[in-house]
């Protein structure tokens, strides 16, 4: 059985300057775990999406998340705020 291999991505949003949430890195392997690790020791959340991974890290570096992916982070975001507000996943 083939190993699937690790992938992430890191969105940023900046709001009054940013359209739209912003890819600031991604990765596969190696990277893409020191991508979560890095995440992980700034206090990050991270949220495991196979499917949202795989369309984020066809994007550029730098490049706004298209409309069509608006619906999935705004999911993911808003797992992330109540994570935030309530302390726990």
């Amino acid at each position: 059985m083939e190993e699937k291999v690790k992938k992430a991505a890191a969105l940023k949003y900046e709001r009054g300057r940013d359209r739209a949430p912003r890819l600031v890195a991604k990765g596969k392997g190696a990277v893409a775990e020191k991508i979560v690790e890095i995440a992980r020791e700034t206090g990050v959340e991270v949220l495991e999406d196979r499917e949202l991974v795989e369309f984020l890290v066809a994007l550029d570096v730098g490049q706004e998340i298209p409309p069509e992916l608006y619906r999935a982070v705004a999911e993911v975001l808003a797992y992330v705020y109540r994570v935030i507000r309530q302390g726990t996943p």
